[in-house]
């Protein structure tokens, strides 16, 4: 039986699904832990791929044995990572604050077909006034939202605070993914989303 939950990250699921069932193909989720988006995508894409290093979260993931889905174990920045080809969509959720941000932003990039698209859902850190502000004026409709939806926060996978700005992560965007969108979303998250252009004819 397929383990579902909710709680902050998944809660974004449903339209990274819809987004990526749009273009189809290949799709490749970068830090799926244990599995339930990579799950979710492998039933709009050809073929799904997710990158995990957690050996115990890669276990859970592949336990899943969800159609047309693969897990290999292995960062995003890993030197002896294999060759992966390039994907449709690239999700990226929850991950990217575990990572250097410009590196792991311009690795994401490569791995995005001409024409394809990467989708962050990412956490920052509260560095300004108006970062804190943002944060206070959702505690109360999170709450209540978190009771609705029987949150999860715990699904044993690594978590660690983010240490960068949302200004910070739109600058580097900005420098290394010309074009990207980034803004602040409920759950004290932000979305990212970058096209790739596509090929010239």
């Amino acid at each position: 039986m397929t383990t579902t939950y909710w709680n902050h990250n998944t809660a974004f699921h449903g339209e990274i699904v819809a987004d990526a069932r749009r273009r189809g193909g290949r799709v490749l989720d970068v830090g799926c832990g244990e599995g339930l988006l990579l799950e979710r995508l492998a039933g709009v894409a050809d073929e799904a791929v997710g990158l995990e290093p957690d050996p115990e979260a890669v276990a859970r993931a592949r336990a899943r044995d969800a159609p047309r889905a693969r897990v290999v174990q292995a960062g995003l920045l890993d030197s002896g990572l294999p060759a992966l080809g390039l994907f449709d969509t690239v999700a990226c959720v929850a991950t990217l604050h575990h990572l250097p941000l410009r590196p792991a932003l311009r690795r994401l990039g490569e791995l995005v077909t001409p024409g394809g698209r990467l989708v962050v859902v990412g956490l920052a850190a509260s560095a300004s006034v108006a970062d804190w502000l943002v944060s206070l004026a959702q505690v109360l409709p999170v709450r209540v939202l978190d009771v609705v939806h029987r949150a999860q926060a715990d699904v044993g996978v690594a978590m660690t605070d983010p240490v960068t700005s949302l200004a910070e992560i739109r600058a580097a965007a900005e420098e290394v993914l010309p074009g990207a969108r980034a803004r602040r979303r409920l759950y004290y998250r932000y979305s990212l989303v970058w096209d790739r252009p596509p090929l010239s004819r």
